[in-house]
């Protein structure tokens, strides 16, 4: 139940950035003996792993501030944040850390795949499609503050995924409402801007 709550909270925070999840397991499993990763998956606490996910980090991180900038990433972020959510799910359900006596995750790598695609993609579905909401109801100016507050999320929920997994399933239903919060508040700003704009042309 902790591996597949742990795998969960890593791929969600997967679907708000593929890259802080990745780093974060491979940092820990690298210098500490909390994440012990299977042999299958030891490359990813390599230097040159970490080093190309540093590298791809830094580009999302200024790529996903910038107004229409950001629905572009996104949309390359449709393949990229579901499979790292996938890989980093299956990765760590099969850490004999988690596991705590079970080897079904392990013995079934596809399961933890599947579950971590499906994980990070419902989530980066909800980042891109309430990203040009709210583009479009703050003239742009949103961006940077959503995004900084989407890092911030993936970094915290990450962390507690390994270290406190049992909160995993408040902070993804936090996560899921703040996300449809956001959408809607974009939403209805972009409406009454609309409708502002319409009544002007009217008159």
């Amino acid at each position: 139940m902790l591996a597949a709550l742990t795998g969960a909270g890593l791929s969600a925070a997967a679907g708000l950035n593929a890259y802080i999840p990745f780093i974060l397991v491979a940092l820990i499993a690298r210098f500490t003996d909390v994440i012990n990763l299977p042999h299958q998956y030891a490359w990813i606490e390599s230097w040159w792993a970490i080093g190309i996910a540093a590298v791809l980090l830094l580009s999302e991180v200024v790529l996903d501030k910038v107004a229409v900038v950001d629905s572009i990433n996104d949309a390359v972020g449709t393949f990229v944040r579901p499979a790292t959510g996938g890989l980093i799910f299956a990765a760590t359900t099969a850490a004999e850390d988690f596991e705590k006596g079970s080897t079904f995750m392990a013995d079934n790598p596809w399961v933890g795949v599947i579950l971590g695609i499906i994980t990070a993609g419902i989530v980066h579905t909800g980042k891109a499609v309430s990203r040009p909401v709210v583009n479009a109801g703050t003239g742009g100016l949103g961006a940077p503050v959503v995004s900084t507050a989407e890092d911030g999320a993936a970094i915290t929920l990450s962390l507690v995924a390994i270290f406190l997994p049992v909160l995993v399933i408040f902070l993804l239903l936090l996560l899921l409402w703040g996300l449809f919060a956001l959408w809607r508040r974009g939403y209805n700003r972009r409406r009454r801007r609309d409708e502002l704009m319409a009544d002007a042309g009217y008159s």
